[in-house]
């Protein structure tokens, strides 16, 4: 795997947190316990900071960044990740909040200044626009996203299960290392 540092900040990886060999971090990230990291992600925390929380997973393929400070954006757009997200293959995530408990289909972008709640499904493909609110428990769709409907109670909790898949598949991959 290729970590660095940018303007001497490293990543900080936390406890049992796997990183496949072809993924690709620089600057100012923490990856917080049991998450994974999986083939050729990129996570830039460059011009701003990325965070990703506990038994949180990235999927092959996907982009993580931020957006820097500006006149206009003071404090730019961090990317701030929760806990239990599963983020599909192929997603392109920049400078937004994801809550906790979300999944985010394979290829959905989530722009900048996004704010989703948690217990949020974002189905594949979906593009969710700069500054939209995401609101807790319903299914967004499409391009630009629309709310589809409401997640019922067994969707919602496929969403810690779904993260909990990943954490006993990365122990795996940790296990052969």
């Amino acid at each position: 795997m290729t970590i660095k540092s940018y303007k001497g900040i490293s990543p900080t990886i936390g406890e049992d947190v796997y990183i496949d060999d072809s993924a690709v971090m620089y600057g100012d990230i923490v990856i917080k316990k049991d998450a994974s990291i999986w083939p050729l992600v990129a996570v830039r925390g460059d011009v701003n900071h990325v965070r990703i929380g506990e038994r949180t997973n990235v999927q092959d393929g996907s982009v993580l960044h931020v957006t820097r400070t500006s006149e206009k954006f003071p404090k730019g757009f961090p990317l701030i990740i929760g806990d239990d997200v599963t983020v599909g293959h192929k997603c392109m995530l920049h400078g937004c909040i994801l809550g906790n408990r979300i999944l985010v289909g394979m290829g959905a972008i989530v722009m900048d200044g996004a704010v989703v709640q948690d217990d949020v499904f974002i189905g594949a493909g979906t593009v969710v626009p700069p500054n939209k609110v995401l609101e807790s428990g319903y299914l967004y769709v499409g391009n630009p996203m629309v709310q589809k409907r409401k997640l019922s109670d067994s969707e919602v909790a496929f969403l810690k299960q779904s993260a909990l898949n990943y954490v006993k598949l990365k122990d795996e991959y940790l296990a052969e290392a």
